[in-house]
Protein backbone atom coordinates (compact mmCIF):
# COMPACT_ATOMS: atom_id res chain seq x y z
CA UNK A 1 0.00 0.00 0.00
CA UNK A 2 2.88 2.36 0.78
CA UNK A 3 4.40 1.65 -2.64
CA UNK A 4 1.07 2.30 -4.37
CA UNK A 5 0.56 5.62 -2.56
CA UNK A 6 4.21 6.56 -3.05
CA UNK A 7 4.00 5.81 -6.77
CA UNK A 8 0.89 7.98 -7.22
CA UNK A 9 2.55 10.79 -5.24
CA UNK A 10 5.77 10.59 -7.29
CA UNK A 11 3.72 10.64 -10.48
CA UNK A 12 2.03 13.87 -9.35
CA UNK A 13 5.19 15.59 -8.02
CA UNK A 14 7.57 14.87 -10.93
CA UNK A 15 5.30 13.95 -13.88
CA UNK A 16 7.82 15.07 -16.52
CA UNK A 17 10.56 12.81 -15.18
CA UNK A 18 8.17 9.86 -14.93
CA UNK A 19 6.97 10.53 -18.48
CA UNK A 20 10.56 10.50 -19.71
CA UNK A 21 11.07 7.11 -18.03
CA UNK A 22 7.92 5.75 -19.68
CA UNK A 23 9.34 6.74 -23.09
CA UNK A 24 12.15 4.16 -22.71
CA UNK A 25 10.08 1.49 -24.44
CA UNK A 26 10.09 -0.71 -27.49
CA UNK A 27 7.05 -2.52 -28.90
CA UNK A 28 5.09 -1.58 -25.80
CA UNK A 29 7.72 -3.09 -23.46
CA UNK A 30 9.06 -0.62 -20.91
CA UNK A 31 12.80 -0.99 -20.20
CA UNK A 32 12.86 0.15 -16.50
CA UNK A 33 10.08 -2.32 -15.68
CA UNK A 34 11.85 -5.00 -17.73
CA UNK A 35 14.99 -4.58 -15.60
CA UNK A 36 12.95 -4.91 -12.40
CA UNK A 37 11.17 -8.00 -13.76
CA UNK A 38 14.59 -9.50 -14.51
CA UNK A 39 15.57 -8.86 -10.89
CA UNK A 40 12.40 -10.67 -9.81
CA UNK A 41 12.68 -13.58 -12.24
CA UNK A 42 16.44 -14.26 -12.13
CA UNK A 43 16.44 -16.04 -8.72
CA UNK A 44 13.58 -18.22 -10.00
CA UNK A 45 15.50 -19.10 -13.17
CA UNK A 46 18.61 -19.96 -11.12
CA UNK A 47 16.55 -22.51 -9.17
CA UNK A 48 15.57 -24.50 -12.24
CA UNK A 49 17.07 -27.96 -12.36
CA UNK A 50 17.58 -28.21 -16.10
CA UNK A 51 18.40 -31.92 -15.85
CA UNK A 52 14.93 -32.68 -14.43
CA UNK A 53 12.93 -30.74 -17.07
CA UNK A 54 12.82 -33.94 -19.12
CA UNK A 55 10.63 -35.43 -16.37
CA UNK A 56 8.00 -32.70 -16.60
CA UNK A 57 5.83 -35.03 -18.71
CA UNK A 58 4.81 -36.61 -15.42
CA UNK A 59 2.81 -33.42 -14.80
CA UNK A 60 0.56 -33.82 -17.85
CA UNK A 61 -2.56 -33.26 -15.75
CA UNK A 62 -1.22 -29.92 -14.56
CA UNK A 63 -0.45 -28.80 -18.11
CA UNK A 64 -3.87 -29.98 -19.33
CA UNK A 65 -5.57 -28.03 -16.53
CA UNK A 66 -3.57 -24.91 -17.43
CA UNK A 67 -4.57 -25.16 -21.10
CA UNK A 68 -8.28 -25.68 -20.39
CA UNK A 69 -8.47 -22.83 -17.86
CA UNK A 70 -6.31 -20.35 -19.79
CA UNK A 71 -7.77 -20.87 -23.24
CA UNK A 72 -11.40 -21.89 -22.66
CA UNK A 73 -12.64 -20.89 -19.21
CA UNK A 74 -10.69 -17.66 -18.67
CA UNK A 75 -11.62 -15.78 -21.89
CA UNK A 76 -15.30 -16.72 -21.55
CA UNK A 77 -15.52 -15.88 -17.85
CA UNK A 78 -13.78 -12.53 -18.39
CA UNK A 79 -16.24 -11.66 -21.16
CA UNK A 80 -19.12 -12.73 -18.90
CA UNK A 81 -18.02 -10.64 -15.89
CA UNK A 82 -17.38 -7.60 -18.14
CA UNK A 83 -20.76 -7.97 -19.89
CA UNK A 84 -22.69 -8.32 -16.61
CA UNK A 85 -21.05 -5.32 -14.94
CA UNK A 86 -20.61 -2.86 -17.80
CA UNK A 87 -23.88 -3.58 -19.63
CA UNK A 88 -26.22 -4.18 -16.69
CA UNK A 89 -24.94 -3.34 -13.20
CA UNK A 90 -23.32 -0.06 -14.36
CA UNK A 91 -26.02 0.72 -16.95
CA UNK A 92 -27.25 3.88 -15.20
CA UNK A 93 -23.81 5.42 -14.61
CA UNK A 94 -21.81 4.52 -17.76
CA UNK A 95 -22.21 5.74 -21.33
CA UNK A 96 -23.05 2.68 -23.54
CA UNK A 97 -20.18 3.43 -25.95
CA UNK A 98 -17.68 3.69 -23.11
CA UNK A 99 -19.07 0.52 -21.53
CA UNK A 100 -18.46 -1.36 -24.80
CA UNK A 101 -14.85 -0.14 -24.87
CA UNK A 102 -14.32 -1.30 -21.29
CA UNK A 103 -15.69 -4.72 -22.23
CA UNK A 104 -13.27 -4.88 -25.17
CA UNK A 105 -10.31 -4.05 -22.92
CA UNK A 106 -11.34 -6.69 -20.40
CA UNK A 107 -11.65 -9.30 -23.15
CA UNK A 108 -8.15 -8.49 -24.41
CA UNK A 109 -6.82 -9.10 -20.88
CA UNK A 110 -8.77 -12.34 -20.55
CA UNK A 111 -7.38 -13.71 -23.80
CA UNK A 112 -3.74 -13.15 -22.79
CA UNK A 113 -2.51 -15.38 -19.91
CA UNK A 114 0.67 -14.44 -18.08
CA UNK A 115 4.15 -15.15 -19.46
CA UNK A 116 6.58 -13.33 -17.16
CA UNK A 117 5.24 -12.47 -13.73
CA UNK A 118 4.01 -16.03 -13.13
CA UNK A 119 7.67 -16.90 -12.45
CA UNK A 120 7.51 -14.46 -9.53
CA UNK A 121 4.18 -15.73 -8.18
CA UNK A 122 5.37 -19.34 -8.46
CA UNK A 123 8.65 -18.45 -6.72
CA UNK A 124 6.91 -16.64 -3.86
CA UNK A 125 4.38 -19.45 -3.37
CA UNK A 126 7.03 -22.24 -3.45
CA UNK A 127 5.87 -23.63 -6.80
CA UNK A 128 7.86 -26.11 -8.89
CA UNK A 129 10.24 -23.97 -11.02
CA UNK A 130 10.67 -26.68 -13.66
CA UNK A 131 6.92 -27.07 -14.15
CA UNK A 132 6.48 -23.28 -14.20
CA UNK A 133 9.03 -22.93 -17.00
CA UNK A 134 7.37 -25.61 -19.15
CA UNK A 135 3.93 -24.17 -18.39
CA UNK A 136 5.03 -20.72 -19.61
CA UNK A 137 6.71 -22.20 -22.70
CA UNK A 138 3.49 -24.05 -23.65
CA UNK A 139 1.44 -20.87 -23.20
CA UNK A 140 3.88 -18.87 -25.35
CA UNK A 141 3.36 -21.37 -28.17
CA UNK A 142 -0.43 -21.52 -27.81
CA UNK A 143 -0.78 -17.73 -27.68
CA UNK A 144 0.66 -17.51 -31.21
CA UNK A 145 -2.27 -19.50 -32.57
CA UNK A 146 -5.12 -18.94 -30.11
CA UNK A 147 -5.02 -15.24 -29.18
CA UNK A 148 -6.31 -13.83 -32.48
CA UNK A 149 -9.21 -16.31 -32.99
CA UNK A 150 -10.39 -15.91 -29.38
CA UNK A 151 -10.35 -12.09 -29.53
CA UNK A 152 -12.00 -12.12 -32.96
CA UNK A 153 -14.76 -14.40 -31.67
CA UNK A 154 -15.45 -12.49 -28.45
CA UNK A 155 -15.17 -8.99 -29.95
CA UNK A 156 -16.58 -9.75 -33.37
CA UNK A 157 -13.55 -8.07 -34.97
CA UNK A 158 -12.30 -9.88 -38.05
CA UNK A 159 -9.43 -7.65 -39.19
CA UNK A 160 -7.27 -8.15 -36.11
CA UNK A 161 -3.49 -8.12 -36.53
CA UNK A 162 -1.47 -9.24 -33.53
CA UNK A 163 1.57 -7.04 -32.76
CA UNK A 164 4.15 -9.80 -33.15
CA UNK A 165 6.99 -7.44 -32.23
CA UNK A 166 5.42 -7.04 -28.76
CA UNK A 167 4.95 -10.80 -28.47
CA UNK A 168 8.49 -11.59 -29.62
CA UNK A 169 10.21 -8.93 -27.50
CA UNK A 170 8.21 -10.02 -24.42
CA UNK A 171 9.14 -13.68 -24.80
CA UNK A 172 12.83 -12.88 -25.42
CA UNK A 173 13.05 -10.26 -22.64
CA UNK A 174 11.02 -12.02 -19.96
CA UNK A 175 11.77 -15.69 -20.66
CA UNK A 176 14.74 -16.35 -22.98
CA UNK A 177 17.30 -13.86 -21.59
CA UNK A 178 16.75 -14.51 -17.84
CA UNK A 179 16.49 -18.26 -18.53
CA UNK A 180 19.84 -18.29 -20.34
CA UNK A 181 21.51 -16.25 -17.56
CA UNK A 182 19.91 -18.50 -14.93
CA UNK A 183 21.20 -21.62 -16.69
CA UNK A 184 24.75 -20.23 -16.80
CA UNK A 185 24.64 -19.13 -13.13
CA UNK A 186 23.15 -22.44 -12.00
CA UNK A 187 25.84 -24.49 -13.74
CA UNK A 188 28.68 -22.21 -12.57
CA UNK A 189 27.77 -22.01 -8.87
CA UNK A 190 26.84 -25.68 -8.53
CA UNK A 191 30.19 -26.65 -10.00
CA UNK A 192 32.07 -24.15 -7.85
CA UNK A 193 30.42 -24.68 -4.44
CA UNK A 194 28.05 -27.67 -4.68
CA UNK A 195 24.24 -27.80 -4.69
CA UNK A 196 23.70 -27.27 -0.93
CA UNK A 197 25.99 -24.25 -0.55
CA UNK A 198 24.56 -22.83 -3.79
CA UNK A 199 21.09 -22.90 -2.21
CA UNK A 200 22.02 -21.49 1.20
CA UNK A 201 24.69 -18.98 0.16
CA UNK A 202 23.27 -17.76 -3.16
CA UNK A 203 19.58 -18.55 -3.70
CA UNK A 204 18.39 -17.76 -0.18
CA UNK A 205 20.23 -14.42 -0.21
CA UNK A 206 18.71 -13.43 -3.57
CA UNK A 207 15.11 -13.73 -2.38
CA UNK A 208 15.03 -10.22 -0.77
CA UNK A 209 16.17 -8.78 -4.11
CA UNK A 210 13.07 -10.27 -5.76
CA UNK A 211 10.83 -8.73 -3.11
CA UNK A 212 12.44 -5.27 -3.39
CA UNK A 213 12.21 -5.38 -7.21
CA UNK A 214 8.53 -6.33 -6.94
CA UNK A 215 7.83 -3.37 -4.64
CA UNK A 216 9.75 -0.97 -6.90
CA UNK A 217 7.71 -2.25 -9.86
CA UNK A 218 4.57 -1.25 -7.96
CA UNK A 219 6.00 2.24 -7.41
CA UNK A 220 6.81 2.70 -11.10
CA UNK A 221 3.51 1.30 -12.40
CA UNK A 222 1.46 3.57 -10.16
CA UNK A 223 3.73 6.55 -10.90
CA UNK A 224 3.13 6.04 -14.62
CA UNK A 225 -0.65 5.89 -14.13
CA UNK A 226 -1.00 8.27 -11.15
CA UNK A 227 -2.54 11.04 -13.27
CA UNK A 228 -5.23 8.72 -14.65
CA UNK A 229 -6.08 7.46 -11.16
CA UNK A 230 -6.45 10.99 -9.78
CA UNK A 231 -8.51 12.23 -12.75
CA UNK A 232 -10.83 9.18 -13.10
CA UNK A 233 -11.02 7.53 -9.67
CA UNK A 234 -14.64 6.36 -10.07
CA UNK A 235 -14.06 4.77 -13.49
CA UNK A 236 -10.91 3.08 -12.18
CA UNK A 237 -12.95 1.57 -9.35
CA UNK A 238 -15.79 0.51 -11.68
CA UNK A 239 -13.35 -1.29 -13.98
CA UNK A 240 -11.35 -2.81 -11.12
CA UNK A 241 -14.33 -4.64 -9.55
CA UNK A 242 -15.11 -7.12 -12.39
CA UNK A 243 -11.39 -7.57 -13.17
CA UNK A 244 -10.69 -8.41 -9.52
CA UNK A 245 -13.62 -10.85 -9.36
CA UNK A 246 -12.35 -12.52 -12.52
CA UNK A 247 -8.85 -12.90 -11.05
CA UNK A 248 -10.09 -14.54 -7.85
CA UNK A 249 -12.58 -16.71 -9.80
CA UNK A 250 -9.87 -18.13 -12.09
CA UNK A 251 -7.50 -18.77 -9.19
CA UNK A 252 -10.07 -20.62 -7.08
CA UNK A 253 -11.55 -22.67 -9.94
CA UNK A 254 -8.04 -23.79 -10.96
CA UNK A 255 -6.97 -24.41 -7.36
CA UNK A 256 -9.93 -26.68 -6.54
CA UNK A 257 -9.75 -28.42 -9.93
CA UNK A 258 -6.07 -29.08 -9.24
CA UNK A 259 -6.87 -30.60 -5.86
CA UNK A 260 -9.63 -32.68 -7.47
CA UNK A 261 -7.05 -33.94 -9.98
CA UNK A 262 -4.71 -34.68 -7.03
CA UNK A 263 -1.95 -32.40 -8.26
CA UNK A 264 0.95 -31.78 -5.90
CA UNK A 265 0.87 -28.34 -4.26
CA UNK A 266 4.04 -27.30 -6.13
CA UNK A 267 2.16 -27.91 -9.43
CA UNK A 268 -1.27 -26.66 -8.36
CA UNK A 269 -0.01 -23.29 -7.12
CA UNK A 270 1.71 -22.10 -10.35
CA UNK A 271 -1.10 -23.64 -12.45
CA UNK A 272 -3.56 -21.44 -10.52
CA UNK A 273 -1.34 -18.36 -10.76
CA UNK A 274 -0.73 -18.35 -14.51
CA UNK A 275 -4.42 -18.08 -15.40
CA UNK A 276 -5.17 -15.54 -12.69
CA UNK A 277 -2.50 -13.11 -13.97
CA UNK A 278 -2.33 -11.57 -17.44
CA UNK A 279 0.07 -10.83 -20.30
CA UNK A 280 -0.77 -7.15 -19.90
CA UNK A 281 1.93 -5.86 -22.28
CA UNK A 282 0.23 -7.66 -25.18
CA UNK A 283 -3.28 -6.62 -24.06
CA UNK A 284 -2.30 -2.93 -23.80
CA UNK A 285 -0.49 -2.98 -27.17
CA UNK A 286 -3.47 -4.55 -28.98
CA UNK A 287 -5.93 -2.17 -27.26
CA UNK A 288 -3.89 0.84 -28.45
CA UNK A 289 -3.67 -0.55 -32.00
CA UNK A 290 -7.41 -1.31 -32.21
CA UNK A 291 -9.04 1.52 -30.27
CA UNK A 292 -6.48 4.32 -29.85
CA UNK A 293 -4.35 5.53 -26.96
CA UNK A 294 -7.13 7.47 -25.16
CA UNK A 295 -9.85 4.83 -25.50
CA UNK A 296 -11.78 3.11 -22.74
CA UNK A 297 -10.33 -0.22 -23.90
CA UNK A 298 -6.80 0.98 -23.14
CA UNK A 299 -7.90 2.30 -19.74
CA UNK A 300 -9.41 -1.11 -18.89
CA UNK A 301 -6.15 -2.90 -19.75
CA UNK A 302 -4.19 -0.35 -17.71
CA UNK A 303 -6.46 -0.95 -14.70
CA UNK A 304 -5.66 -4.65 -15.16
CA UNK A 305 -1.98 -3.73 -14.74
CA UNK A 306 -2.71 -1.59 -11.67
CA UNK A 307 -4.66 -4.22 -9.72
CA UNK A 308 -2.69 -7.29 -10.75
CA UNK A 309 0.28 -7.06 -8.38
CA UNK A 310 -1.68 -6.36 -5.16
CA UNK A 311 -4.26 -9.05 -5.97
CA UNK A 312 -1.67 -11.64 -6.99
CA UNK A 313 0.26 -10.99 -3.77
CA UNK A 314 -2.94 -11.75 -1.85
CA UNK A 315 -3.32 -15.00 -3.83
CA UNK A 316 0.28 -15.93 -3.04
CA UNK A 317 -0.60 -15.43 0.63
CA UNK A 318 -3.69 -17.64 0.28
CA UNK A 319 -1.75 -20.36 -1.53
CA UNK A 320 0.96 -20.45 1.14
CA UNK A 321 -1.67 -20.56 3.87
CA UNK A 322 -3.49 -23.45 2.17
CA UNK A 323 -0.28 -25.33 1.28
CA UNK A 324 -0.81 -29.09 1.38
Amino acid sequence: MLCIMGGILIGKIIPDYIQSLSNFSYAGINFPITILIWAMIFPMMMQIDFQSIKNVGRNRRGLALTLVVNWIIKPLSMAFFAWIFFKFIYQSILDPGLASEYIAGAILLGAAPCTAMVFVWSYLSDGDPNYTLVQVAVNDIVILFAFIPIVQFLLGIQALVIPFDTLLVSVVAFVVVPLLLGFIANAYFKKKMGAEKFKTQILDKLKPISIVALLLTLVIIFAYQGDIIVKQPLNILLIAIPLALQTFFIFFITWYAGKLLRLNYAICAPASMIGASNFFELAVAVAIALFGLNSGAVLATVVGVLIEVPIMLSLVKIARKWKY
